[in-house]
């Protein structure tokens, strides 16, 4: 199975053309129909939560390879070409950029009422939340997500998609999440990881950082001595034993002293518990396990948990322009190939099945 992750790409400003959105809009959710239609739903949402297959599926509807906008556009596209077949399909795109991230939760509880499914459905509100906060408190690389879609079935099957943008070297980071291989959100909850490595990243899902997660619920029984730590470390800072680049430095003591009382006045049971605080963010998380660092001996791991590389062809004219002519034919067989599929006639879906068998590149040009 391939493995989930991120994927990085450069911030790129500019709009896409209408033209090109409109076809993308149709092509995309032709595409999903059909891999749902013939897999099944959870299919869909495995191949989405692949960082490779979402790259080469950004490509494919006409979007820049190497762009942030494959990303934040290709899922609009989305969104929007599946809109009225959703129901029917069973399958639901919700959230997108900006204030549309904001507004995922609410959508996610409009459709469970439609459905009549609250209990299957109105959960992943948490999940929504809870994936948001993973990837902007625990894992500290210096992306601050701006876009986050979720995908979902009936069943209550998940994918995540995530991206976040940094301003300084002008790069955005996507984040992949897939329920099917979720066991817990704050150890490792992206399995294989797609992008360029950075140096001292604070990833706090890192299983070998369990043991400071533990020591970091046990601080917060104790606010007074991690905020006396804090104020010692911020003394010591040029001193100071531990890896410290420039956006990992020690939180000040005087600004989390409000919400470290209020994690004392919850006391959560566990790690996750401590992460689910409305006000703990990325500044708690960081205080918290460098004063365990500090008290307890526990060495904290900096490692990004980025593992490897790709780059695929697209939108911008690489490796050629969008040729409207074979785009409108492609879109145009895949569609019908899916109306026939709904009518039980399967000629065409079973043709494009045995067309994409064939190895091209070894047959001899005639």
């Amino acid at each position: 199975m391939p493995k989930m992750g991120t994927a990085m790409s450069p911030l790129h400003g500019g709009h896409c053309p209408p033209w090109l959105f409109q076809k993308m809009t149709r092509l995309s959710a032709a595409i999903i129909e059909a891999v749902a239609y013939e897999f099944g739903t959870a299919e869909a949402l495995r191949r989405m939560a692949d960082p490779v297959w979402f790259q080469a599926f950004g490509s494919v509807i006409g979007f820049d390879w190497h762009s942030s906008g494959l990303t934040t556009v290709g899922l609009g596209a989305l969104k929007e070409g599946l809109a009225a077949k959703q129901h029917d399909l069973g399958l639901f795109v919700v959230g997108g950029k900006g204030k549309a991230s904001r507004n995922t939760p609410q959508e996610i509880e409009q459709i469970g009422d439609a459905l009549g499914l609250p209990t299957t459905i109105h959960p992943l509100t948490d999940v929504s939340r809870m994936v948001a906060k993973v990837d902007n408190a625990l894992v500290q690389d210096g992306y601050q997500l701006y876009h986050h879609v979720m995908l979902f079935d009936k069943a209550g099957q998940w994918t995540v998609i995530q991206q976040g943008m940094n301003a300084d070297n002008q790069t955005a980071r996507r984040y992949h999440w897939l329920s099917q291989t979720v066991t817990a959100y704050t150890v490792e909850p992206h399995h294989g990881i797609v992008g360029r490595s950075l140096p001292y990243v604070l990833d706090l899902t890192d299983h070998h950082n369990q043991e400071i997660q533990g020591h970091c619920v046990e601080l917060t029984q104790h606010p007074e001595e991690v905020l006396l730590a804090l104020r010692e470390l911020r003394r010591e800072q040029g001193q100071a034993e531990l890896v410290m680049p420039a956006h990992h430095d020690i939180p000040s003591a005087s600004y989390l002293n409000k919400i470290l009382y209020q994690i004392y006045d919850r006391a959560p049971h566990n790690y996750e518990d401590l992460l689910r605080i409305p006000g703990v963010g990325a500044s708690t998380m960081r205080a918290l396990a460098m004063v365990s660092e500090v008290v307890f001996g526990s060495p904290l791991t900096y490692h990004d948990p980025v593992r490897y590389s790709f780059a695929h062809g697209g939108k911008d004219g690489i490796p050629f322009p969008v040729d409207r002519q074979d785009y409108e034919t492609s879109l145009a067989v895949l569609e019908q190939a899916i109306s026939r599929a709904k009518v039980e006639d399967r000629t065409k879906m079973d043709s494009l099945r045995r067309l994409a068998r064939l190895d091209i590149l070894n047959t001899p040009e005639s």
